[in-house]
């Protein structure tokens, strides 16, 4: 599964992973290979991803939205809070 996570001014993170957990505005919710089509807005909170070698990666984003697509991860963020 490929991801990117893009915020109007930089690429924050690209690659393959196994899964993200991130804050949709109605919970909290993990995405993992072959996981049905979805867009969903995003509230403020962390985004975690597990790289293919299990490696986390975990940051602070404001508010966006995500999209799930034949296991095609974009996720679009105002921002990432440091």
């Amino acid at each position: 599964m490929n991801v990117v996570v893009l915020t109007p001014d930089k690429e924050v993170y690209k690659g393959s992973i196994k899964s993200i957990k991130v804050p949709g505005t109605g919970g909290e919710f993990e995405v993992l290979k072959n996981h049905a089509p979805v867009v969903s807005s995003l509230a403020q909170g962390k985004v975690r991803i597990l790289d293919e070698s299990n490696n986390a990666t975990e940051f602070t984003i404001s508010k966006g939205f995500i999209e799930v697509l034949n296991n095609e991860v974009s996720v679009l963020v105002e921002r990432v809070i440091e």
